[in-house]
């Protein structure tokens, strides 16, 4: 890669919740504005990736957060889901990055040439700097589903799989953020709910 090339991180959040959509973000650092203690966000607490999100914001070339939603995770699968909200983040960039480099072993289909990094978030600041943006914003969409589904804690929990939220899960049932396709909701489901969220999910546009 050249000197000078607009190298964009790109990572996503919330693969692994049962609820709540999956967000993604891109990033494309300047490198002579630099930013101290960017790393992965899973090894940050939430107030310094508060921080950090607010500082990559403000002196970054450019960036950009993307989701999909719960019922695209259910239509397409979580991966392709994933990968949806960030070829939408890259997408949303205010310029047109010359590489992509992405966390994990699979690329979204971008216009720039892409290359896919393992561990990449820990890795490249600039991946790490797009799994903040990434992590933050989801973390704030739970937050505020919250208020709408009080009962299931997702302002702790954030959807993940926690005790708490499985033992709510089945005390109330599956929620409207609840993702059908995941096998802990899928099982709470009575068959004749089952059938219709199956139809109305084959009837979705692609």
């Amino acid at each position: 890669m050249r000197a000078g090339s607009r190298i964009c991180g790109v990572d996503e959040a919330g693969r692994g919740p049962l609820a709540g959509p999956v967000f993604a973000a891109a990033v494309i650092l300047d490198s002579k504005r630099k930013i101290r203690g960017v790393k992965d966000s899973k090894l940050l607490s939430p107030a310094i990736r508060e921080k950090l999100c607010m500082r990559i914001q403000e002196r970054a070339f450019a960036f950009a957060v993307a989701q999909a939603t719960v019922q695209e995770i259910d239509r397409l699968n979580i991966l392709q889901a994933a990968l949806l909200a960030m070829r939408r983040a890259v997408e949303a960039l205010a310029m047109v990055p010359d590489e992509a480099w992405v966390d994990g072993d699979r690329c979204p289909a971008l216009a720039c040439p892409a290359r896919a990094i393992v561990g990449g978030d820990r890795r490249h600041a600039v991946i790490a700097a797009a799994s903040i943006l990434a992590k933050t914003a989801r973390d704030a969409e739970m937050r505020r589903l919250h208020e709408r589904y009080p009962r299931y804690g997702f302002d702790r929990h954030k959807g993940y799989p926690t005790p708490e939220h499985l033992a709510n899960l089945e005390r109330f049932g599956p929620s409207a953020i609840h993702r059908r396709s995941f096998a802990p909701v899928r099982r709470l489901m009575s068959p004749e709910l089952a059938l219709v969220t199956r139809d109305r999910l084959a009837r979705l546009p692609e």
